[in-house]
């Protein structure tokens, strides 16, 4: 029998018990609509890293009620149960094999320890990856505090691990709003210790710090940050005159923006829609709005398994693009009525609207790759008239009162970090990215860097992709004397100049 559970007006139904208790542990949209008022955006997207040992069901007494001590017999931390210590350190040995980069630069760096000194106060996913990072900032010195930039993403075992070897971590999978900023609160508020770099992903961090602790700015030699929305924050900060510190935007550095959005979304996109409707791709019309880096990724895997692809674009440069890559550039309400598969990733809102919705055809599919969950209207689909169906994990079908369907998948989030997981080597890159400008920041001499936004140097860039070419046994040309003279070069790089687009 099918179990409802009342949303506001509208109905959901279950296929089982165990998709219920899923589905209940997670706030409504009203809930996560004040949350965002709040928290960025990313931090209350749902992010399932690889598959996590732990869940919150588990046990439902709160980490904060618990006394809990690491062998060592500190209690500076607070996880969800540090037994699970022994797991986590297994999740991290198996990371560490695809980030080779972290690996090799901790024992290039580990001699002269670059960090010595810093106290870094870190707000990320607490995956194995980042246990990776952290753990080599370590290796090279610095003192570090962590908790998590989402309530979903922890995996409680890692954090376990990570608190088991002595780096105080407050967070666990499944927080509350109010657990979140107390979490924050742990990490920068303790006694006979301060921060003297920050490490943020999505700008909460730093919000926290500027309401709460502005005095700790007057020790802080750099924040690094690696989001679109921390990122827009800092930029934000900067205009008005209140960044009273340097900032690194890791985000749109070149190799990172490279992996994040094309490689990284050229697999995970059908990672995420075979997790999900476990769709076959071949002769399905498919319409990708938006022809960036995340779009041109999804673009190319769809079309290598035969679907057929049509692109909107607002940007003549972008669309221009499209058509000589061979696709059809087209507007959503000329194509909607034919379309098997709606895919947003323009990053902005509205783009796909309830009249669209209205005309799609039964059993289409509606995905969101961009980064916030604005580019569905959502919230015109929680109306009295249409019945919502929880059919399993992040996938919703939406039924219209004659019968027609629309599969909704994460609820309109970003697909890829909430249906599947990102591959290690890509977050291999950006983790190396954030040690390089940790260590720039931290090590540069007075005057070099004044309080605004700073795109990482070229120099590092093409060190972050130099530590990654031993993977794939790539040997780089060298210039002779003569070749970087008629060039204007200097032989170790940069090779190109800052305003090049790769």
């Amino acid at each position: 029998m099918a179990h409802k559970h009342g949303l506001g007006r509208e109905r959901i139904q279950f296929a089982n018990t165990e998709d219920k208790q899923e589905f209940s542990k997670y706030p409504t949209k009203a809930g996560r609509r004040s949350l965002s008022r709040s928290i960025s955006q990313s931090s209350t997207d749902s992010y399932s890293s690889a598959a996590s040992y732990t869940d919150s069901s588990d046990d439902e007494t709160s980490p904060r009620d618990k006394a809990q001590v690491n062998t060592q017999g500190s209690s500076d931390f607070c996880v969800k149960n540090i037994k699970q210590a022994e797991f986590g350190r297994r999740e991290i040995e198996i990371a560490e094999q695809d980030m080779s980069a972290l690996v090799s630069l901790r024992k290039r760096a580990q001699g002269e320890k670059p960090l010595a000194g810093a106290k870094i106060v870190g707000c990320t996913h607490i995956t194995a990856q980042t246990a990776v990072l952290i753990e080599t900032l370590v290796a090279l010195g610095a003192q570090c505090r962590w908790t998590a930039c989402n309530i979903y993403s922890t995996q409680n075992e890692v954090a376990a691990a990570l608190a088991e070897t002595g780096v105080p971590v407050f967070a666990w999978k499944g927080e509350s709003e109010d657990d979140f900023w107390w979490c924050i609160d742990r990490c920068v508020n303790t006694e006979g210790w301060q921060a003297n770099m920050i490490l943020d992903d999505g700008g909460d961090l730093t919000h926290w710090v500027y309401k709460k602790y502005p005095n700790v700015f007057k020790k802080v030699r750099g924040i690094v940050e690696e989001s679109v929305t921390g990122v827009h924050r800092l930029y934000q900060l900067s205009k008005a005159g209140k960044l009273s510190v340097p900032a690194m935007n890791v985000n749109d550095s070149v190799t990172k923006q490279k992996f994040d959005n094309l490689y990284c979304c050229r697999e995970s996109i059908l990672d995420g829609l075979k997790r999900t409707t476990d769709i076959m791709f071949g002769g399905k019309q498919v319409v990708v709005c938006g022809y960036g880096e995340v779009g041109k990724g999804c673009c190319t895997a769809l079309k290598a398994l035969g679907a057929i692809v049509c692109i909107t674009e607002i940007d003549p440069i972008c669309a221009l693009q499209a058509c000589m890559d061979g696709y059809r550039v087209v507007k959503l309400s000329e194509v909607i009525r034919q379309m098997d598969v709606v895919i947003t990733c323009t990053g902005n809102k509205n783009v796909v609207t309830r009249e669209q919705l209205d005309r799609m055809k039964n059993g289409c599919i509606v995905c969101n790759m961009g980064h916030s969950n604005t580019e569905i209207d959502v919230a015109s689909l929680r109306s009295p008239e249409l019945t919502w169906e929880r059919v399993r994990s992040q996938v919703d079908h939406i039924i219209w009162p004659d019968g027609k369907r629309v599969i909704l998948l994460a609820e309109g989030r970003l697909l890829n970090l909430s249906c599947s997981t990102v591959p290690t080597f890509v977050l291999s890159i950006t983790a190396t990215t954030q040690a390089l400008a940790l260590i720039e920041l931290f090590n540069a001499p007075d005057g070099r860097y004044k309080q605004d936004v700073y795109l990482l140097p070229k120099k590092m860039d093409e060190y972050v992709a130099s530590l990654h070419l031993p993977n794939f046994d790539a040997h780089l040309t060298e210039l002779s004397d003569e070749q970087a003279k008629y060039m204007g070069l200097n032989k170790n790089g940069p090779f190109k100049p800052n305003y090049y687009r790769y």
